[in-house]
């Protein structure tokens, strides 16, 4: 996460409209926990959800370098850690406040 990278997303308009419909779906029907860190947010899913969640990762890894996104499987449940540093942290709360749920 370097420093000086500007809190932005990269992505398109449209392809964030596409993008966060995805994260809308995943989370509708996957997401079991929602917890705030002190450097961002831990979410946990189904293990079914796990492709599908690396797939919006890896999207978010590019649109979003500012943020460390880190997808962990266990047995049970599929743990995203999503860090950031200072602005950053409340622009990930947002990006995924249980009244909006999505991300870019």
């Amino acid at each position: 996460m370097p420093k000086s990278t500007p809190i932005a997303c990269a992505l398109t308009t449209a392809d964030l409209a596409a993008h966060n419909e995805r994260w809308q779906r995943l989370i509708a029907r996957a997401m079991t926990e929602r917890a705030e860190t002190a450097d961002g947010l831990r979410m946990a899913f189904r293990p079914g959800a796990e492709d599908e969640l690396r797939a919006l990762v890896a999207v978010e890894a590019e649109c979003c370098p500012w943020a460390a996104w880190t997808v962990e499987p266990s047995a049970e449940t599929i743990v995203l850690d999503v860090r950031a540093t200072a602005e950053g942290v409340a622009a990930l709360r947002t990006m995924f406040a249980p009244d909006r749920r999505t991300g870019g």
